[in-house]
């Protein structure tokens, strides 16, 4: 196992099926964002699933054993080329497709309307004037420097067929922008869970469920979902979510 290392990366447990990521100490790293979203959806066993912008695969590794099929597009060539060893590491070759590409050229990439679910933890700041000079490293993953919350809702539009479903993390503040972004694309929210630090904090992060061709309406909201206790330590609920 040593060997399939290269310098600067080291070997992480999934806790899932055995399977383990490779990662990056210099790029970024997958945190309990991506986590959390790779346990939110309700996949059918035969469901083409689509993953908008990838990173290392991980999300893929957390889903697979409950879809026939994941497509992990990545913008990153250094992201893409661990997705794809990740991939082959994990054994699921046959099941995962690393596609390195930029998913806001859909259109040139993709079949419309070919896929059944799709699966989003994207950048979540958008850029002020100015302030993309001022941003380097890792902290560059969470601005939208290659893709705005308007593409990655266009993306999943295109490639999501009628009544497919769309599966988004993103920041709870942004929350009327979401509606409205998915709206524009004839998508309907249909289930939405907020994310709390602590107890007793306001939410900072959503969960949803989209619908291509919902009507409008009965929105499920779901039980608030807190990470850390008062001491910091992780809730048995996300325990429950790493171990699952």
């Amino acid at each position: 196992m040593k060997n399939f290392l290269r310098e600067g990366e080291r070997l992480d447990d999934l806790m899932r099926s055995g399977r383990s990521i490779i990662q990056d100490e210099n790029e970024f790293c997958f945190s309990t964002d991506s986590v959390l979203i790779a346990h939110f959806p309700r996949f059918k066993k035969n469901s083409r699933v689509i993953d908008l912008g990838t990173g290392t695969g991980v999300i893929p590794l957390l889903i697979a054993d409950n879809v026939k099929e994941i497509c992990a597009v990545e913008l990153n060539s250094r992201m893409a080329d661990l997705a794809r060893r990740n991939v082959e590491l994990n054994g699921l070759t046959e099941k995962i497709f690393v596609v390195e590409g930029d998913f806001r050229k859909h259109r040139e990439i993709f079949k419309a309307e070919s896929f059944d679910a799709a699966i989003a933890n994207p950048p979540y700041t958008p850029l002020t004037n100015g302030e993309a000079n001022k941003i380097s490293g890792v902290a560059r993953a969470r601005h939208e420097f290659t893709a705005t919350l308007e593409d990655v809702v266009t993306a999943a539009r295109f490639v999501l067929k009628f009544r497919g479903t769309f599966y988004m993390i993103h920041l709870a503040s942004r929350l009327c922008e979401i509606v409205e972004a998915l709206r524009r694309r004839q998508m309907e929210m249909k289930r939405l869970r907020m994310i709390h630090p602590k107890p007793g904090r306001d939410a900072n992060l959503i969960m949803l469920e989209a619908v291509v061709g919902a009507n409008v309406g009965n929105l499920k909201i779901e039980p608030p979902l807190i990470v850390h206790n008062d001491d910091g330590s992780y809730t048995d609920e996300i325990y429950k979510i790493y171990n699952a």
